[in-house]
């Protein structure tokens, strides 16, 4: 997998980073147990600072798309079967929620459309 940094571009270096180990992990070209490079490494093969580099990994940590194991490095956790799996969490959380405030189904996937497009 190559990663690239646009400096061009209005998306901060991070969140170009962020985002493209995300979809890679997604698509499976970056499949699950697949070690990242170091973030001093990887700064210095894009070209940034090191605290770029290691803001977009916390931020996929968080995410739970990478997982860091201390001295042993950062790896990838996330997969396609995972991402299909915390979505259909996410909807189950969305729609008890839905239920317990009383919207109907119509007000409901309105709500959800909006949030999606925003």
């Amino acid at each position: 997998m190559r990663l690239t940094i646009d400096h061009a571009s209005a998306e901060a270096p991070f969140e170009q980073l962020r985002r493209q180990i995300r979809d890679a992990a997604l698509t499976g070209d970056l499949a699950a147990g697949s070690k990242l490079p170091t973030v001093r490494a990887l700064a210095a093969e894009l070209g940034l600072a090191a605290n770029t580099v290691a803001r977009a990994y916390r931020e996929l940590e968080s995410d739970g798309v990478i997982e860091t194991r201390g001295r042993n490095g950062s790896f990838v956790t996330f997969s396609a079967d995972a991402a299909e799996r915390s979505l259909q969490e996410a909807a189950a959380a969305f729609a008890a929620r839905a239920r317990a405030l009383g919207v109907d189904r119509a007000a409901a996937l309105d709500a959800a459309s909006a949030a999606l497009d925003a």
